[in-house]
């Protein structure tokens, strides 16, 4: 995977993040996520960790802190913001071409930078997804933007099974978009919504 094909959807999906994210900001942080063992604190301090920080870390070659490991993003009123500035900053570091070569160290295995920056478009658009329907909102992506998705989900989704990190896959309806596909492959109900709280 080369820049020209991924860093398009990195932008876009990380925009649409940072969207839901300014969405959310008032919202309670205990109420339920698509991510059955998460509330939405925890779906936040996961986002924001990954997608931006390591995304960030990930093209400078640098292991994410324990500091940060530890941090309860949640905990400054204005995360939306920040999330939204570490976002740009992130991005910014992957518009150098020469990120895109070589292999990134994760610790446990190596992989190849295009490869590591497809994964985390896809960890944008899932997970961003999954904050959006639980705080009552709409995730939005292009078609292109969405073919892409599935075709990382569809790449890795074995993988991410052996190790708990996609449930088993659920059936789409006839009409799914590819984005809606992506999301059933991970073993969510793209009709998901967060329960009416009295």
């Amino acid at each position: 995977m080369d820049k020209d094909t991924v860093y398009p959807y990195l932008s876009e999906c990380a925009a649409e993040a940072a969207r839901v994210a300014r969405g959310a900001g008032a919202s309670g942080l205990t109420g339920p996520t698509p991510c059955t063992d998460w509330d939405v604190r925890t779906l936040v301090g996961h986002l924001v960790l990954y997608t931006s920080h390591g995304l960030e870390h990930r093209a400078l070659r640098k292991q994410l802190p324990d500091e940060l490991t530890r941090r309860d993003f949640t905990a400054d009123a204005d995360w939306p913001l920040t999330y939204a500035e570490q976002l740009d900053r992130a991005l910014a570091a992957w518009s150098d071409p020469a990120v895109w070569q070589g292999e990134v160290d994760l610790g446990f295995t190596s992989m190849p930078a295009g490869e590591i920056a497809s994964l985390i478009t896809k960890e944008l658009a899932v997970h961003g997804w999954d904050l959006a329907r639980a705080t009552g909102q709409e995730y939005r992506v292009s078609q292109a933007a969405g073919a892409f998705v599935l075709g990382v989900v569809e790449a890795h989704a074995e993988v991410y099974r052996q190790y708990g990190g996609f449930a088993d896959p659920v059936p789409a309806d006839m009409s799914a978009t590819a984005f809606e596909r992506a999301l059933a492959a991970t073993g969510r109900d793209p009709r998901w919504t967060a329960p009416v709280t009295a």
